[in-house]
């Protein structure tokens, strides 16, 4: 029975882990969608904001990675 109940508490604990990884794709859509807005109001600066947009995608995504890595290390390492 106490077996049971870490298996339990494992699973539950890295479920709660993958809710992250919603935060993150709700965060990888306002990055985008804040590089059309300033995109539609500055075409000029599209260079610029593409490097500002790809920034934000690439450190919003290493936090979705950080989340998946907890996942995994609970799962699999405890």
């Amino acid at each position: 029975m106490i077996i049971n109940t870490l298996i339990l508490g494992k699973l539950v604990g890295a479920g709660m882990a993958t809710i992250s990884l919603a935060g993150s794709g709700v965060g990888i859509g306002v990055v985008f969608a804040g590089f059309l807005t300033a995109l539609a109001r500055n075409p000029k600066e599209e260079k610029k904001l593409l490097s500002y947009a790809l920034l934000g995608f690439a450190l919003t995504e290493a936090i979705a990675l950080f989340g998946l890595m907890v996942t995994f290390l609970i799962l699999f390492g405890f």
